[in-house]
């Protein structure tokens, strides 16, 4: 038994010398596993950012609105006389100054009558001629009492009726000069004429109004659009201080846009829109619009003055709001909630959330967030 008791504490002894020896060889490689199980997190790194100063500037108010051209004058051409449509000496579409000759009509029938007028002019004048020796003669016989008065007075009414007759005749004359005016139909005022109504040798009947086409003045053009009667107080306001610069834009087109001003406002407020009909005009000189045609036109109603103002490209929108991020303490983002003003070109002004000199991140919004560090880099092309 004592024996046995022995060799157990010496298996338990060597066992204990055994592991001893194992941790002292192999110590330091539980030390590092521990140290490596909870490895330092690394520093995030700042994302390059392009940003922009919030700037004050003066800044003009603009009212925008879809529009259509409309001719200042646009009539149809009829003849005063009647007859058969002789030529047509303007071909279709063409523009025309204000006298151009367009139709004529027959003036045969016209003609004959003022030819007729005239010799009636001349037979009057002769009968007058007659007249007036035959009063004088009597004055002479009456002042020697060689002719009673009554005679005279006959020969005296005689000389009127004849001036009266020539009177008349004139009068004729002159209306059938008119009539044989009427034959040719010539353009009232410059523009363009329309499509041709009435083909050579088409009986042209005066008192039927038969149209021949259609004129319309081109340059000029009024340009007509509705504001709403909440924009219109500050329509009138701006009207009566003075000329509203406007700005008509064509869809479209690359071109500068066409100068005006704003000449009319109605007199009353449609009751099924709640808009109210205004007008401004344009020049046209090269003809390119015209009448009916879709345009948007600008009115420059005043000026506001120190507007801050920040690219609309800094613009984010979130469930509470439009927003922009700012370089914080630290280079780190801040989100600000911002309100709106006016547009002007890329820029907008933000009437709160941002004071003069702020900086605010203009580019790389998808990729930033609120507390996130950033490396600000200027964005001289921005804010012009």
């Amino acid at each position: 038994m004592r024996s046995l008791k022995y060799g157990l504490h010496g298996t338990v002894l060597a066992l204990a010398v055994a592991s001893g020896y194992l941790l002292a060889q192999n110590g330091w490689n539980v030390s590092s596993t521990a140290a490596g199980a909870a490895p330092s997190a690394p520093a995030p790194q700042a994302m390059p950012v392009p940003v922009v100063s919030v700037v004050k500037k003066t800044i003009p108010i603009y009212l925008e609105y879809a529009a259509r051209t409309e001719a200042i004058r646009n009539v149809t051409l009829q003849a005063k006389a009647s007859g058969y449509l002789q030529r047509q000496l303007v071909a279709d579409g063409t523009d025309v100054k204000a006298g151009d000759l367009l139709y004529k009509i027959d003036p045969s029938d016209y003609q004959a009558a003022l030819d007729q007028v005239k010799a009636q002019i001349k037979r009057d004048e002769a009968s007058l001629d007659y007249l007036r020796s035959n009063l004088t003669r009597g004055s002479e016989l009456a002042s020697s009492g060689y002719l009673a008065r009554d005679g005279f007075d006959l020969r005296q009414s005689a000389m009127r009726q004849g001036e009266a007759s020539l009177a008349m005749s004139r009068a004729a004359e002159h209306t059938a000069e008119l009539n044989l005016q009427n034959t040719e139909i010539r353009a009232p005022f410059a523009g363009r004429l329309g499509r041709n109504q009435a083909p050579e040798g088409t009986l042209i009947a005066s008192s039927a109004g038969t149209p021949l086409n259609t004129l319309v003045q081109l340059s000029p053009i009024y340009v007509t659009f509705n504001p709403s009667e909440t924009e219109l107080a500050e329509i009138q306001k701006a009207f009566a201080n003075g000329t509203v610069d406007t700005e008509v834009f064509v869809p479209g087109s690359d071109q500068e846009p066409r100068k005006g001003r704003l000449t009319f406002i109605d007199n009353a407020v449609e009751r099924n829109t709640g808009t109210v009909v205004a007008r401004a005009t344009i020049e046209n000189a090269d003809f390119s619009l015209l009448p009916g045609q879709y345009v948007r036109i600008r009115l420059r109603l005043r000026e506001l003055p120190d507007a801050l103002m920040v690219p609309q490209t800094a613009l984010g929108s979130s469930q509470f709001g439009r927003y922009v991020y700012v370089i914080g303490k630290d280079n780190v983002v801040e989100q600000r909630i911002v309100s709106l003003g006016p547009e002007n070109g890329p820029l907008v002004s933000l009437t709160s959330g941002v004071a003069e000199g702020d900086q605010i991140i203009s580019g790389n919004l998808q990729k930033i967030f609120p507390g996130a560090p950033v490396q600000p880099i200027s964005d001289g092309g921005q804010q012009s």
